[in-house]
């Protein structure tokens, strides 16, 4: 018995190839996400004025000083009141889609897509342009016919912001859910005299509520990390990432000590939330799938208000980069005033003053998606095909980085690799890494889901007729794993371009990019280059969103 043990030990930690990318791959983890969480949490009972001595006072500060906690109160009511609004948004929508016939209903989840994946701080600053002190709508309503609109600043527009930018996430998942309930359990509850709201409350909630829970879990981490939003339209109202962002760049003075306890108290949040989010994944259900739902014609009062919701909700998710998009070919005077005509003059100033970030970002990116797609197929690999405690512990690793906000993963990088032997604040390198570690989980999955569909007796042919693991991996499985692999790295890639949170704590005036200077534009009221900055990176990446769909034959994206 001992002995089979013994073999078996040994079979799972052979010396090979892949061993030795486990232990590498190990070794860049443990650089660049374990050794900087650690040297967080040690920031985070140390104070600036006792370095190298145990303490709570950092967490004594925190919540005993009103201002703090208030943070925490406000991070946790405008999240939680933004996911209950998805929740009711996004399965609405769900269920009206799935289980009847809207017209133009493929345009719509393309529409959906899009404004899911467009950067949220262009949201909340075409918002600004719009309903702000004076936007469009808030001129004309006043104007015409005495409106005063409520404020869109503080927790009004970072709630409009996230619910309009978030609920995409929950529609998803609870289309994808809704898809799957077995139409024969739909007519059974007919037959048994359940109709309209009695029926979807009985048989398609409690079927979908695992499904929803879990989008809810995702919506609100999403907008728990959020940075560019609460800063750019909160004014007042200060949430914890902006507070972390501020304890760090203090006027009185960097401190350090105090911004890693703010972290290390968001990060527990972050995963608690997590924990529950897996832990309702597992409760889903499995349809035999032998009947899914086809949709119904709908006539009459409810056809209207069916298709007025479905476009209304759509038309208010794509309004933000629609007028952003507009508003980039407009004429401006000073940077900020518009004026009368259209013209490409923004584009001009866009490129004269941000022609570094620009460059920047498909530079960093391009090199990003390259290292994501290498490390992330054979990390997959290696996840997939040679289970052993190692493994797991790499595929915990990558997916560490999903609860960890950007603002405190771009801080955690500056203060482990600030100084010291190897000093790689301000140069690309970190964020590059901060890219990579950041982005690389939807690659993994993908390039997982589609090497569990690859029979592994093929690859066990090319081994017995001699070619090494290496050779095999690349020419036999890498190739037939590549739909997984482009589908997960464009997905990468979208959300790369538009990263915000960490980069705006590792750039410099030499490593700017899109984002970060939108972000300094918008700051300095130059609204007509932030339009055309902001329409040049949505093109990017409803461009690459199309070369999904395409490469993938289908106009959904699974999350």
């Amino acid at each position: 018995m001992f002995k089979k043990t013994g073999r078996e030990f040994l079979k799972g930690y052979r010396i090979d190839f892949w061993s030795f990318v486990t232990m590498v791959s190990l070794i860049y983890f443990a650089m660049f996400l374990i050794y900087p969480v650690g040297r967080l949490v040690f920031n985070a009972f140390q104070t600036k004025d006792a370095v190298g001595v145990f303490s709570f006072d950092n967490f004594i500060k925190f919540f005993s000083k009103p201002y703090y906690r208030n943070s925490v109160w406000n991070s946790v009511k405008v999240t939680f009141c933004a996911t209950f609004l998805t929740v009711v948004i996004g399965v609405t929508l769900a269920y009206i889609t799935t289980n009847f016939k809207i017209k133009g209903i493929k345009a719509v989840n393309i529409l959906i897509i899009i404004s899911m994946f467009s950067p949220p701080f262009i949201g909340a600053y075409s918002w600004i342009l719009l309903l702000g002190r004076a936007g469009v709508i808030t001129k004309f309503l006043k104007n015409n016919f005495g409106i005063d609109l409520p404020t869109i600043y503080g927790f009004n527009g970072i709630l409009l912001v996230f619910t309009l930018k978030l609920f995409p996430y929950i529609y998803m998942y609870t289309k994808g859910a809704l898809k799957k309930v077995d139409k024969a359990l739909i007519e059974a509850a007919e037959s048994l005299g359940d109709h309209g709201l009695k029926k979807v409350i009985k048989v398609s909630l409690p079927l979908v509520t695992p499904t929803i829970l879990a989008g809810s879990a995702i919506v609100f981490l999403r907008a728990f990390a959020d940075y560019g939003t609460p800063r750019l339209i909160g004014e007042g109202y200060t949430v914890m990432p902006v507070l972390i962002y501020n304890e760090w760049l203090s006027e009185t003075g960097s401190n350090a000590y105090f911004a890693s306890a703010i972290a290390f108290i968001m990060i527990l949040v972050a995963i608690v939330v997590y924990m529950l989010q897996m832990y309702f994944s597992r409760k889903n259900y499995n349809m035999s799938m032998l009947n899914p739902p086809v949709p119904k014609p709908i006539k009459g009062a409810g056809a209207v208000f069916a298709h007025l919701f479905v476009y209304l909700v759509t038309l208010l998710a794509t309004l933000p980069t629609a007028y952003i998009t507009f508003i980039s070919f407009k004429n401006f005077k000073s940077s900020s005033i518009m004026v009368e005509g259209f013209s490409l003059t923004n584009y001009v100033l866009a490129w004269n003053k941000a022609k570094g970030a620009i460059l920047n970002t498909f530079k960093f990116g391009i090199i990003s998606i390259i290292i994501i797609v290498l490390l992330g197929t054979m990390f997959a690999y290696v996840t997939v095909r040679r289970r052993n405690i190692f493994s797991r512990f790499l595929d915990a690793c990558v997916q560490l980085p999903y609860v960890i906000p950007g603002t405190i993963y771009g801080l955690m990088l500056l203060i482990s690799y600030n100084s010291g032997f190897l000093a790689l604040s301000g140069g690309a390198i970190l964020i590059i890494t901060a890219y990579v570690i950041r982005r690389m989980p939807y690659t993994v999955r993908s390039s997982a889901a589609i090497l569990r569909q690859i029979n592994q007796n093929i690859e066990e042919a090319s081994l017995s007729l001699g070619y090494s693991p290496v050779a095999t991996f690349f020419k036999v499985t890498m190739p037939a794993m590549i739909p997984g692999v482009v589908s997960g790295a464009i997905l990468s890639w979208i959300t790369l371009i538009q990263e915000l949170s960490a980069t705006l704590m590792l750039y410099t005036s030499k490593t700017s990019t899109m984002a970060t200077a939108i972000f300094q534009e918008v700051n300095r009221s130059a609204y007509g280059t932030a339009a055309a900055l902001s329409t040049i990176l949505t093109f990017t990446m409803v461009a690459s969103l199309l070369l999904f769909f395409r490469i993938t034959g289908n106009a959904d994206v699974d999350m």
